[in-house]
Order: structure tokens, then sequence, then C-alpha cells
């Protein structure tokens, strides 16, 4: 029974994961850049989240068997799903942190937009408007960790597949 426990919770957080990467993408594609501070290749960050939102959603959508057989070589179920989860929350954790940090940074640091856009996809709220903490670490920090989430699943998901 704890297998299938932490099969379903795996699959419910990849397809969260996924739909809040494809919702992030967004804003992305219907900015394109025109009211913010530095002008980008908005195009690349659209196509990476929904990429990485469109594998995850699948990946949470496909039969527990089909995963399993792709991954045959690492072990039970219970054990394929709980490295992928850990990889998710690993990701995950280090992106929130990361979007808090570069909400409390201080304007003097002049961090590069293109950068901080693409380790923290939500930072474009705080190039247009500024913030309450209480909306960064309750909203805009679990989006972004969200995201990163679902490329740690993304990441994690090839490397069973494909690694020796």
């Amino acid at each position: 029974m704890p297998g299938r426990a932490i099969s379903a919770i795996a699959r419910i957080a990849f397809l969260l994961c996924g739909l809040i990467s494809l919702f992030t993408a967004v804003p992305y594609g219907m900015l394109r850049g025109i009211d913010l501070p530095v002008q980008s290749e908005w195009v690349v960050f659209v196509v990476a989240l929904a990429l990485v939102g469109v594998f995850s959603v699948v990946v949470g959508l496909l039969p527990r068997s089909w995963i399993a057989k792709a991954c045959r070589k690492h072990g039970s179920e219970e054990q394929l799903f709980s490295v992928l989860l850990k990889l998710l929350g690993g990701f995950a954790a280090i992106s929130y942190l990361v979007a808090v940090v570069a909400y409390l940074a201080p304007h003097r640091w002049n961090l590069n937009p293109q950068l901080m856009l693409s380790l923290c996809p939500m930072y474009f709220v705080r190039m247009t408007f500024d913030p309450s903490p209480l909306t960064v670490c309750l909203l805009l920090a679990p989006l972004n960790a969200a995201v990163y989430g679902s490329l740690g699943l993304t990441l994690g998901y090839a490397w069973l597949v494909f690694g020796k």
C-alpha cells in the first residue's frame, strides 16, 4: 500500500507542477517583453516552460505500469517514484529560495534580468510592479518552485530512462 500512496502522490505532484508550468508560460506569451525594462527572446521562455509543463502533465497522466516499464532497471515502482519525487522536491526547494532571494535582493545589485528570468520565471512580476513579501512567499515563490520542480522531474525521468 505505501508504494501506491507514493505513486499517487507523485503523479498528482507531476500533474500539478506541469499545469503550473504551463500556466506560468501564459504571461510570457502575452507580454512578449513589451512593457518590461529589458527586451529578450520571450519565445525561448515560453517554449521551455511549455515543453517542461507538457512533459510533466503527460508523465502525471501516464499509467503507472508504463512509467515503471520505461524505468524497469531502477528497482521497484516505489523506489522509482520516490526518486522522482525527491528530484522534484530538491529542484522546487532550491528554486523557492532563489525566488525569495531575488525578491529580497536590493536594487543596487543590478541583477541581470535575462539571468533572473531564466532562474526565476516569476521574476517579471517583480520587474513590472513591487509585490508584497507575503505575495512573494505564498504565491510567486511556490509558482517558481513548481516550475523548477517540473524541470527536476523532466531531467530525472530522462536520466532514469536514458542513463546507465
